[in-house]
């Protein structure tokens, strides 16, 4: 049986809404996608507020208009900025002639979780284990059985502001919608686009956006570390507004067109204005003035990274995503120098929205999907055990 989804992402820069037919959760068709450019946020707060509501509804009325529906319930995603995530280590011994692991021992680990987070303000919206250890064995997500004499558990929480579901819920009911959910767009696009094995590895995601830069570190099936850079792609633009002395749609123009480390393939740079007048840039003095500020963004990443207390492994991988250096040609080699480390692109998840500036709104769709999907599940198994935790 199919039912329809539409979500919503708030980015720095622009508000995405997807509208999806879902039968099963490994069927799922985007039969609509809707695009609205807006000022964005900083310091959890809208820089335009007046703006807001027209464009959330034009994002949600295009996306409506391709798929051919008109839906009243829509899901929300959270961002990084507006939530914050609590890692919280529990443990409890094990009891009986036989001492194993149990439901029950589960249940515990995660009351005494809820009880460390209680006071936290804000509302809950995500939480689930990096990892479970019996004793001094292996971290693991299926504890249920093992031996031993304690079990130890790290747990994950995603606390979001609630200015933020107050605000929006009050926008989408201005505009004729309803919230049905709130969601941690964070948490979707890091469960969908790193894999099992490279999560028990500890790996890092860095979405690099318009006007922040989010630094994920992901362990087992949750956010472990997060944090907001205030810089991104649109502060190289501003530079080259400032320092080319041309308007800010045509920075965006160069930025976008920049490959870095390339100059021989790409002496110039030639931008039309609306008067019909060609003017030429070279290289070499469009990378004087945007290296500098890519050179800082990248370097507050590392500095993030080796401050977060997060080990990473020789096996762990970083991603980068978002359209602050993903979309540039040598824009992943750049942070990876600075980095010390391989940085991969993001894999492709779908073949129509395979951009980066569309990796979160997936993200955060995925999520929503897999736990519909989940809460209605039968509740079998060790899945089926934290479906009954997490989902609903």
């Amino acid at each position: 049986m199919k039912s329809t989804i539409t979500v919503i992402d708030f980015g720095t820069s622009k508000v995405v809404a997807l509208v999806a037919e879902v039968s099963g959760r490994q069927r799922c068709d985007i039969t609509g996608a809707g695009i609205a450019p807006y000022d964005g946020f900083a310091d959890a707060r809208w820089n335009n507020p007046d703006m807001v509501n027209d464009t959330i509804a034009q994002a949600i009325r295009t996306a409506e208009e391709q798929a051919r529906t008109n839906t009243r319930d829509i899901f929300v995603g959270v961002p990084g900025q507006f939530s914050r995530v609590y890692t919280v280590e529990v443990k409890v011994d094990l009891q009986g002639a036989d001492p194993h692991v149990t439901s029950r021992d589960i249940e515990t680990l995660f009351a005494l979780a809820n009880e460390e987070v209680r006071e936290m303000r804000g509302t809950p919206i995500h939480r689930s284990p990096a990892w479970f250890v019996v004793d001094d064995g292996k971290k693991t997500l299926e504890p249920l059985n093992q031996h031993g004499n304690e079990l130890r558990a790290m747990i994950s929480y995603v606390i979001a502001d609630q200015f933020f579901i107050d605000d929006v819920s009050e926008r989408l009911r201005a505009i004729g919608k309803n919230a049905s959910g709130f969601f941690s767009t964070p948490m979707g696009e890091a469960m969908l686009y790193i894999s099992d094995e490279e999560r028990d590895r500890t790996a890092l995601l860095i979405d690099m956006g318009y006007l922040t830069t989010e630094v994920m570190a992901v362990e087992g099936d949750t956010i472990i570390f997060h944090r907001n850079i205030p810089l991104g792609g649109g502060h190289i633009t501003a530079d080259l507004t400032y320092g080319l002395d041309i308007p800010l749609d045509q920075a965006e123009q160069i930025k976008r067109a920049y490959t870095f480390g390339a100059p021989t393939s790409q002496p110039t740079f030639d931008i039309t204005s609306a008067d019909g007048r060609t003017q030429t840039f070279d290289y070499e003095k469009v990378a004087d003035i945007l290296v500098p500020r890519a050179e800082e963004i990248c370097e507050a990443i590392n500095d993030c990274v080796k401050t977060s207390g997060v080990r990473l492994g020789n096996w762990s991988v970083v991603y980068l995503t978002g359209g602050g250096l993903a979309i540039n040609r040598g824009g992943r080699e750049f942070l990876s120098e600075c980095l010390g480390r391989p940085v991969r692109d993001l894999p492709r998840k779908a073949v129509k929205l395979s951009s980066p500036i569309y990796s979160s709104a997936l993200g955060l769709l995925d999520l929503i999907i897999d736990t519909k999907t989940g809460a209605g599940a039968p509740q079998t198994g060790i899945g089926g055990f934290f479906r009954g935790l997490f989902g609903g």
